[in-house]
């Protein structure tokens, strides 16, 4: 789609991503209005701010009246349900309804690499930028990692590679949308109660692949039957990775090295004990990102630098400190259960588990067994403590308790804890019962750990 001066563009939702968006629209020309459900704030310097920049705001709620002036088109926060009236009844008009990842890739000629998956997502475009940046590509990391592509597609460079954490609440809102590469790295049931069904969630990841032609690479994970399935689907060249298989083209696991594959060509990449960061889930993370930078012109050397030095991101089974042989990790971004499974594989054993949050009806009972084998002690918090409780008896984990906050969790995992055990916050859950953010409730289990 074309923007022209005069169009009409209603923002629904705000946040970082609703803002940038509609500063991004104004400069364009276009006549912009904000709509957020929040209350106006007396003072409101955000909402002043936008009016400074003759930008309309709208608060209160969502109006359906918003419509009658027939905007060209919606940019919905992704995390504004498609049945709020406002959104359905637009669509109902035929109202175009867009994600802010839509919009402002109308307005960049660069080379776009695109992540998603339920897991890893935050880690691999990370790491992919570090490879990147080591082969002096000069990146542009955005999307749903913070930076928002609204707020940077003006100053990128068409040469200069853009690597965009996507989500499927963005997906779901592009038509138009065209990475250079686009990468799936795993799928799991997470975001049901948005998505309702595990297939509609699916299906909203696939959309990554919807305009992808010959000339641009698929990067996908290989270990996954259903992502396999899918892929039968594609005609894009597919790029795969794999901790199990020696796959026709991509990057996968021989003995104890990563090797690259390329037209029938292996070349090794890195040992494995080189890697710094520990688990499984990021061995398959680091494996990806090689196979997007790679496959995006970076040298196997600067991958291979990367991985021998990047430790890992801020809330994704961080080390936070050692207390009394005791340490503590802070896994706050495991938002669903197979984040929270990956984490405990990383440890063996004596695992004090802190765990729980918003319930959004996950099954827990996939990490029967390793509870079961890893976890001697639990201490649960927030909606899902009840279930998750349940789940843990079940298991037959040691001792189990209901505690009523986050603070109380580390200071009784604290009391329960051995020389030589992990305490880990790896909530399963996420965090909008208790915590503004899973950045919110990391942070504060750390600062209570340095307390101890």
């Amino acid at each position: 789609m074309e923007l022209h001066r005069g169009q009409r563009a209603l923002i629904v939702g705000l946040a970082k991503s609703g803002e940038a968006a509609a500063y991004l629209l104004k400069r364009r020309g276009l006549e912009v209005i904000v709509n957020d459900r929040r209350e106006r704030l007396n003072p409101d310097y955000e909402a002043e701010k936008l009016e400074a920049a003759g930008i309309q705001t709208v608060f209160g709620g969502h109006p359906v009246s918003l419509l009658d002036d027939r905007p060209d088109f919606i940019v919905k926060n992704p995390g504004v349900p498609y049945r709020v009236p406002l959104i359905a009844e637009a669509m109902q008009r035929g109202i175009p309804v867009y994600t802010e990842i839509e919009v402002a890739s109308w307005l960049t000629h660069a080379p776009i690499y695109a992540i998603t998956g339920s897991n890893g997502k935050t880690t691999t475009t990370t790491l992919v930028g570090e490879m990147l940046a080591e082969a002096k590509q000069d990146p542009v990391v955005a999307g749903n990692i913070g930076l928002v592509l609204s707020g940077v597609v003006e100053q990128v460079r068409p040469d200069q590679p853009i690597v965009l954490e996507v989500s499927s609440f963005q997906l779901m809102g592009t038509e138009s949308f065209h990475p250079k590469i686009a990468a799936l790295l795993n799928l799991y049931p997470a975001h049901l109660d948005y998505h309702e069904t595990f297939e509609a969630y699916v299906d909203a990841k696939w959309r990554l692949f919807q305009n992808l032609g010959e000339h641009d690479t698929a990067v996908l994970n290989y270990d996954q039957p259903l992502i396999r399935e899918r892929a039968a689907t594609l005609t894009t060249p597919v790029v795969w990775f794999s901790r199990s298989t020696e796959v026709s083209e991509g990057v996968f696991v021989r003995g104890s090295e990563v090797v690259v594959r390329r037209q029938g060509v292996d070349t090794p990449v890195i040992r494995l004990s080189a890697i710094a960061m520990k688990g499984e889930h990021n061995l398959e993370n680091a494996l990806a990102a090689t196979a997007i930078a790679v496959w995006a012109g970076a040298p196997l050397s600067a991958a291979a630098y990367v991985l021998t030095r990047f430790r890992g991101i801020e809330h994704r089974l961080e080390f936070v400190r050692t207390v009394e042989g005791a340490d503590y990790y802070n896994d706050s971004k495991a938002t669903n259960p197979e984040a929270a499974l990956r984490a405990l594989r990383s440890f063996e054993k004596n695992v004090v588990w802190i765990a729980g949050g918003l319930d959004r009806g996950d099954d827990f009972r996939v990490m029967l067994e390793d509870l079961r084998t890893r976890v001697r002690a639990a201490y649960l918090i927030g909606q899902s403590a009840e279930r998750l409780a349940a789940v843990c008896q079940e298991a037959g984990v040691p001792h189990v308790e209901q505690v009523p906050s986050l603070e109380q969790a580390v200071v009784q995992a604290h009391r329960t804890a051995a020389p030589g055990d992990v305490i880990l916050l790896s909530p399963a859950c996420a965090s909008w019962d208790m915590f503004a953010s899973f950045e919110v409730r990391g942070r504060m289990f750390k600062d209570i750990v340095h307390t101890l």
